[in-house]
């Protein structure tokens, strides 16, 4: 029995989001449109996929067990498209990709003029957020993350490494004093990222936990570095976002001989499938050719370039 694979597609967005109306939307149909596909699909399958109610969409046990198998055809769709053709001639679609709000606007937003030059098949939806979005419900295809990952349903690649460090004003420095060790923070103003207070060091003594606090909080690392920069207080930061400052001397690293624990890194993180488009691989590939072939970033290289 031959199946509409658009409309396969369809009912996996609506899974998803949970509301026919929006991953209709999302292919450029109307509600009824996109309600009537739903309806023939659930015709020719024998089977009722969802539970319809005036504010959401929720699967029955057979819509539960269709939809795995509706992922895997359209990931076996995807991978024979790839295979010949203009498929395996260049990447194509459109590519929605979430980011990090301060480390796109400084080090990927720069480069996608070269990527869609190299790939004109790609089309680029591209977000800036510091939130972490939901890739399956969003309908996201890649998410740049900058940071330790949590969610482990996840696949991710690591694009670069991410050298954090302490840093403060000279201006600062010279009206509070420098830290001499990591217990020395408490008495110190320090920028803190979104709640992020407990900051975790590496001593000859073990791992040492440093509860920080200071007047100015806030979700944005750009706020933060600005802060840092007129002498408002400690930050901790990373070097992609601080490193030419340092490299001026506008700010000076703190406590330089007590890692940070917590090791963190610059993540192209994707849904776990069975095939990963194309345009993906491509993009992932690409940040990766453009961060730095080996273990140092260019930001780190070479601070002063862009």
């Amino acid at each position: 029995m031959a199946l509409d694979l658009d409309t396969v597609a369809l009912f996996v967005r609506v899974a998803a989001l949970g509301n026919v109306s929006a991953a209709g939307r999302e292919r450029g149909l109307s509600p009824a449109t996109a309600s009537t596909r739903l309806a023939q699909l659930e015709a020719r399958l024998g089977a009722r996929l969802l539970h319809r109610t005036t504010r959401r969409v929720a699967l029955t046990q057979e819509g539960e067990m269709f939809l795995a198998q509706a992922q895997t055809l359209l990931a076996a769709e995807a991978q024979a498209f790839a295979s010949v053709g203009q498929g395996r001639a260049a990447p194509q679609g459109r590519l929605r990709v979430s980011c990090s709000s301060s480390f796109g606007r400084q080090h990927v937003s720069p480069a996608l003029p070269a990527f869609l030059d190299r790939y004109p098949g790609i089309s680029l939806d591209f977000r800036l957020t510091d939130r972490v979005v939901d890739l399956l419900e969003e309908g996201v295809d890649l998410a740049i993350r900058v940071g330790a990952l949590r969610d482990s349903t996840l696949v991710a690649r690591k694009l670069a490494s991410n050298r954090r460090t302490l840093c403060a004003s000279p201006a600062y420095l010279a009206a509070h004093g420098t830290p001499k060790h990591p217990g020395d923070l408490a008495s110190h103003e320090c920028l803190i990222l979104a709640e992020q207070r407990d900051w975790r060091f590496v001593t000859p003594g073990g791992e040492l936990n440093v509860r920080v606090g200071g007047r100015l909080v806030s979700d944005n690392g750009e706020v933060l570095r600005d802060a840092v920069l007129a002498g408002m207080g400690i930050a901790l930061k990373s070097t992609w976002d601080v490193g030419v400052h340092l490299q001026r001397g506008d700010l000076v690293a703190v406590l330089p001989a007590y890692p940070l624990a917590e090791e963190v890194a610059i993540w192209g993180v994707y849904p776990s499938r069975a095939f990963v488009p194309p345009k993906t691989h491509a993009l992932i590939e690409f940040l990766q050719a453009r961060f730095g072939p080996g273990p140092v970033p260019y930001w780190d290289a070479r601070p002063d370039a862009s």
